[in-house]
């Protein structure tokens, strides 16, 4: 026989749903601005009406595409920056969601065909830029003066590009991305302090951006303000647990604050996650060495060296001190008359000068290693020709 007073209560719990369901007003649905023109907007999100709104995006992977060379990227092009915006103007309304949907392929709508997404299509640089100076003269806004700072920045018109951006902040103070643009520009500039200052105020604009924290802290690093580029290092990794430079980056920070436990356990979580990361080797080979650990060291100099395709001379020049300090002198001397071969002079007599610097540190630290004289004369005679 059936349960009547279990049926009774499950048909009571089916009405409340029921009257909840019908309670939850609708979400108001809205199209977002084409996904090409998200680098070229500010603000990104239109404004959107008070209630439960959901924002319907199409072809989103339009928005990351970028042309540029030369090292140079607008970051409103890239996807963790837009991310982050759209996180960021989801939070302020506090009940609208970004509902991503890939397009119909038989919906008839055009693509777009604004100028500013078609310039960072373009595999030319100077045709780049001749199409956001065409856009300036429609309108000097602030998105269309960021970009076009970023193509003078691809081209090295460093002054056109500041004058651009200086515009582009005055017009909007509160754009992350005006900001580190900025920064990007000073760090061009090898304008440390000002570059700092730019990627904080990115930073604190768009805390949830990543590379904003990041760039604060090589800035800081540079300026030799470590415990401030360890937090700002710190408050990357956070926001990406998974990034091994993050990691990589605290762990050198570590290690100038002296704190090389802890430096040795961030280089071996970076190798770890990212074993073929060559100078997760050598940084780690770096702070065992410190700590004395020689042979240790000598593992890890070697490891990096095996996984780094271009050999890099001043790691090198390491692998060749931790061969000394183990007892290979005749293998440290190869190994420095193998990487300094070829070198430019002056590139060559600095890193002799620095290898010299380095290895009297360590005799007068362990005066009982053997063999180091030969590795020293040799030394000797090679920086002073």
């Amino acid at each position: 026989m059936a349960d009547a007073g279990g049926m009774g209560a499950r048909r009571a719990q089916r009405q409340q749903l029921l009257v909840a369901y019908r309670s939850v007003p609708a979400r108001r649905i809205i199209e977002a601005p084409p996904a090409a023109t998200w680098p070229f907007r500010y603000p990104l999100c239109p404004e959107l009406p008070a209630g439960p709104v959901e924002i319907r995006a199409f072809d989103v992977d339009e928005a990351y595409v970028n042309a540029q060379t030369g090292g140079t990227q607008l970051v409103t092009t890239q996807k963790k920056y837009l991310d982050a915006e759209w996180k960021a103007a989801l939070s302020k309304h506090g009940d609208a969601v970004l509902v991503q949907r890939a397009r119909d392929t038989q919906d008839p709508r055009p693509r777009t065909q604004d100028p500013l997404p078609r310039a960072f299509r373009e595999p030319d640089s100077a045709a780049r830029l001749a199409i956001c100076v065409e856009v300036l003269k429609e309108g000097r806004t602030a998105a269309a003066l960021v970009a076009t700072a970023s193509a003078c920045m691809e081209v090295n018109d460093l002054a056109a590009a500041r004058r651009d951006l200086d515009e582009a902040i005055a017009q909007a103070p509160e754009w992350a991305a005006a900001h580190y643009e900025r920064g990007k520009l000073w760090l061009r500039q090898d304008d440390m302090a000002g570059a700092s200052e730019s990627f904080r105020r990115a930073a604190d604009l768009l805390p949830t951006f990543a590379p904003a924290w990041a760039n604060l802290g090589g800035t800081l690093g540079e300026l030799d303000r470590p415990a401030e580029a360890l937090a700002a290092f710190e408050r990357a990794l956070a926001l990406e647990p998974d990034n091994p430079q993050a990691l990589n980056n605290i762990g050198v920070v570590r290690r100038e604050l002296g704190r090389l436990a802890e430096s040795e356990a961030a280089f071996r979580q970076v190798i770890q996650r990212t074993p073929g990361m060559a100078f997760g080797h050598y940084n780690l080979g770096h702070t065992l060495f410190l700590q004395g650990r020689f042979q240790a060291a000598l593992s890890a100099y070697t490891e990096g060296q095996a996984r780094d395709p271009e050999k890099n001379p001043v790691q090198a020049s390491r692998l060749a001190l931790c061969r000394v300090a183990t007892g290979d002198s005749a293998g440290a001397l190869r190994e420095l008359q193998r990487v300094t071969t070829g070198l430019p002079r002056e590139y060559r007599q600095q890193l002799l000068g620095d290898t010299s610097a380095i290895l009297w540190a360590l005799v007068t630290q362990h005066p009982e290693l053997e063999g180091w004289q030969a590795v020293h004369a040799w030394l000797s005679a090679e920086t002073s020709k």
